[in-house]
C-alpha cells in the first residue's frame, strides 16, 4: 500500500518528539512543515528530511497532497486549523487540549462530523505501557469489585524551563494534565457521573492553577481522586510517572515508582515491572511519554488506514473535556457538578 502522506503544523517543543514517533511507524511520510515563522520550520524540516516549507497554512493544504494533517500547535490555533481541514474534507489529527473552552470544541467536532472528516487527538498518555498494563488487571477480574482508586500525577518537575509560555495561561494544569489524567480515569473506569474539584496556585509567578484535586464518582459506583500537580515534595519525585493504586474487594493493585505493578491479595503479594520501549531519540527526562507517542500513532494510524478504529477521536476527548470544565466550574463554585447527563 502506498504511505500516507501528511503535514505537520507546528514546530516547537513538541513536534520534534511527534515527527521521531512518525518516523517508528512504517506506512507513513511526513511530506511538508507548516510554521508561522518560517524559519522554525525550515528547522524541523531539515532535521527530519521532509522536502516541503511553509509558512501559511491555506497555501501548504492548496499545493501539497496530503492523507492528513497533524497539528501540533498552541491550543487557541486548533480551532481554525481544524476547520481549514474539515473544508478540504481532510483527515486531522490534533493535539490536547481540543480547544480552550468546551464551545469551541464542540463546534470542531460537528465541523469535521458534517464534512465527514475524520478527527482525532493525539492523547498519548493511556498510551504508557504501565497503564497499560494496570488496564489489563482490571480488565481480568481479580480484584472483585473495585471500591475506590487514586491516580496520582504529583512532583516539583521545572515543567516551565522548557515551556516558559505555561506561566502566562490561565489555565494551566487542569487544561494541561488534567486532559491527560481524567482521560487515563475514564480509559480504566468509564464515565463519571459527579465530579467536585479543589485548585491551588503554588508558583508565585504564574498565572493559572499547578496545583488540583478532583473527586469523581465512576462508572459501577467506583470513588477516583485524581491528583495533579508541579509543586510537590515527595520522596518519589518521579516526573513523568503516574502512580495509581486501586481497592477492590478481592484484591488491590498499585502502579508505582519505575513501572513497578504489585497486585495485593490474600495469597500474598505478586510484582511485575512494566518498562516501556526505549527509543534513542527520546529525551530521557520524557523517556516514558515519549515512548507512548509510538502507541497512540499507530492507533490513529490503523484508523486512519481503516482498520480498527481509534481510542481517542474527537467526539470521544469532548467527555474528557466536559470533565476538565466542570472541573473549573467546581473550584470556582466550590460545590459537586453532576456530569455525563
Amino acid at each position: 500500500m502506498k504511505p500516507l502522506r501528511f503535514a505537520i503544523a507546528g514546530a516547537g517543543f513538541w513536534s520534534r518528539f511527534q515527527l521521531a514517533g512518525w518516523r517508528e511507524i512504517e506506512g507513513v511520510q511526513c511530506v511538508a512543515v507548516f510554521n508561522r515563522t518560517r524559519s522554525k520550520a525550515e528547522a524541523l524540516a531539515r532535521e527530519f528530511g521532509v522536502p516541503a516549507v511553509h509558512d501559511s497554512l491555506e497555501a501548504m493544504l492548496d499545493q501539497e497532497s496530503l492523507d492528513f494533517l497533524d497539528i501540533v500547535t498552541s491550543v487557541e490555533t486548533h480551532a481554525p486549523m481544524v476547520r481549514e481541514a474539515a473544508r478540504r474534507r481532510l483527515p486531522v489529527i490534533c493535539q490536547k487540549p481540543l480547544a480552550p473552552d468546551l464551545g469551541t470544541a464542540r463546534a470542531m467536532v460537528d465541523a469535521c462530523r458534517l464534512s465527514g472528516s475524520p478527527l482525532l487527538v493525539h492523547e498519548n498518555w493511556r498510551w504508557q505501557a504501565p497503564i497499560r498494563a494496570m488496564k489489563r488487571v482490571l480488565n481480568s477480574g481479580r480484584l472483585g469489585q473495585v471500591v475506590r482508586a487514586r491516580i496520582d500525577y504529583a512532583h516539583s518537575f521545572p515543567v516551565f524551563d522548557n515551556q516558559p509560555f505555561l506561566k502566562e495561561v490561565e489555565q494551566f494544569i487542569l487544561a494541561d494534565m488534567g486532559t491527560h489524567l481524567l482521560d487515563v480515569a475514564r480509559f480504566l473506569w468509564g464515565e463519571a457521573s459527579e465530579l467536585y474539584c479543589q485548585t491551588r496556585r503554588m508558583h508565585p509567578d504564574i498565572r493559572g492553577e499547578d496545583v488540583a484535586t478532583v473527586v469523581m464518582r465512576m462508572a459501577e459506583d467506583v470513588t477516583v481522586t485524581v491528583n495533579m500537580s508541579y509543586a510537590s515534595r515527595w520522596e518519589f519525585d518521579r516526573f513523568p510517572e503516574t502512580f495509581i493504586a486501586v481497592e477492590g474487594r478481592d484484591a488491590g493493585v498499585g502502579l508505582t515508582a519505575d513501572g513497578r505493578l504489585r497486585i495485593f491479595s490474600p495469597a500474598g503479594i505478586e510484582e511485575q515491572q512494566v518498562h516501556p520501549n526505549p527509543y534513542p531519540w527520546a529525551d530521557p527526562a520524557y523517556g516514558l511519554v515519549h515512548a507512548s507517542i509510538v502507541d497512540c500513532h499507530r492507533n490513529l494510524f490503523e484508523a486512519l488506514r481503516g482498520g480498527a478504529p481509534a481510542e481517542t477521536t474527537g467526539a470521544d476527548n469532548l467527555k474528557t473535556l466536559e470533565l476538565v470544565f466542570a472541573a473549573y466550574d467546581s473550584a470556582r463554585s466550590r460545590t459537586a457538578i453532576r456530569v455525563g447527563s
